[in-house]
């Protein structure tokens, strides 16, 4: 490709953090959104049988992966038409799209603010935005809760995995991923309406988290070395990360509960009915202090992650 794939993302990576996303453009994922939303508006349909719902479903990701496939390529080539260094720089525009290390900052950091203030109701509305649970009854627990688990998993979903993927196959290999997860979130659920069409979206998201969770994980145990629990991380990862329904989610937030020290998991409503969710880690149910430490350790994990992809670009084979 012509220029080294970690010195990129190391610049997308800060450039998301201080700018993220300009919010007058239409995110890329918008149109992703868009594609999934046509094809499950028009397979997901309750007339046709479930063997006919997961084949569809099975059809849906093999259409959104050659997709991305060729809009990274195609943004790589052109990208060879232009000098340097506008060709770098809109190859690192390109992965800062799928990169959410700024946003996902902004977004807990507003439930932070208001929830130290006990301002449950502004804390119940920003957490909504981020949470499919049931938000409205919920107290300062919940809502810490519920702000430490979406922080620890979005850590792996929003910068982890893309870094990644980005690092393994350029921009064809960003866009799968985002592809596949924004899939997942919208369609790999197991409700009724979703279990078979989503079952291909959800079962490709947890491969291609495969790798990417364990090390998220990894870096939010290491960031405890800095704020004091990090034989507590590794310990409640290893023990607990398994508990989880999903087979990757569980890795980043049993590390961050073990360093913590909280519990995180239990029981959530979603859609009026209770879900009973196992525990995980140990020690009281988090509140508004422990949501404002979990996002200094997502700040050391984030450095963490940082280093390593500039250590990998000194390593990039001139």
């Amino acid at each position: 490709m012509g220029f080294n794939l970690f010195w990129v993302v190391a610049v997308a990576l800060v450039l998301e953090a201080i700018i993220r996303w300009p919010s007058p453009l239409p995110h890329p994922v918008m149109w992703i959104g868009h594609l999934i939303s046509a094809l499950e508006k028009r397979w997901n349909s309750p007339a046709f049988s479930e063997p006919t719902r997961k084949l569809l479903g099975v059809l849906t990701v093999l259409l959104l992966v050659p997709t991305a496939i060729v809009a990274g390529l195609a943004i790589h080539w052109l990208a060879g038409f232009l000098p340097r260094p506008i060709d770098i720089a809109v190859i690192v525009m390109a992965c800062v799209c799928g990169l959410a290390l700024g946003s996902l900052w902004q977004h807990v950091r507003a439930i932070q603010i208001p929830l130290s203030d006990m301002r449950l109701p502004d804390a119940r509305n920003a957490v909504s935005m981020i949470v499919g649970r049931d938000t409205a009854s919920m107290g300062e627990t919940d809502i810490a809760t519920a702000a430490i688990e979406s922080l620890a998993e979005s850590f792996n979903d929003g910068v982890v995995a893309p870094v990644f993927w980005f690092v393994l196959a350029g921009l064809p290999g960003l866009f799968v991923y985002k592809a596949i997860n924004t899939a997942d979130s919208m369609i790999g659920h197991i409700e009724p309406r979703w279990r078979a069409f989503g079952w291909a979206a959800a079962k490709t998201d947890d491969l291609m988290n495969l790798i990417p969770a364990r090390l998220a994980g990894a870096l939010l145990a290491l960031a405890g070395s800095v704020t004091g629990s990090a034989t507590k991380g590794w310990s409640i990862m290893f023990r607990d990360a398994r508990k989880h329904a999903s087979p990757n989610a569980g890795w980043s937030e049993a590390a961050m509960a073990g360093v913590l020290g909280v519990r995180l998991g239990g029981t959530v409503r979603y859609d009026g009915l209770e879900n009973a969710r196992p525990v995980q880690g140990e020690g009281p149910a988090p509140v508004a202090s422990d949501l404002k430490r979990a996002m200094t350790v997502y700040l050391w994990a984030c450095l963490g992650l940082f280093v390593l992809v500039l250590g990998g670009g000194f390593l990039w084979p001139q």
